[in-house]
């Protein structure tokens, strides 16, 4: 159980090549990144409004002190 030398990846290379073929590779890593930037983007929509959000709990407190006060 070595590691794989050059020919191994050439072969490898060119199934993956025969399979998906020379135009889908980029198409697909075009798919990745542009994945990868929506995910980047709601994890920063995510940050930027904390504030918006308020738990059921907090909720609850609030009604509490309206009915004590």
């Amino acid at each position: 159980m070595g590691s794989f030398s050059i020919w191994h990846w050439l072969i490898v290379l060119v199934v993956v090549l025969l399979l998906f073929g020379r135009g889908k590779i980029p198409e697909l890593m075009g798919d990745v990144a542009k994945g990868i930037k929506s995910f980047k983007k709601g994890m920063g929509e995510d940050e930027a409004t904390p504030e918006t959000t308020k738990t059921v709990e907090s909720k609850a407190e609030e009604a509490e002190a309206k009915d004590r006060g």
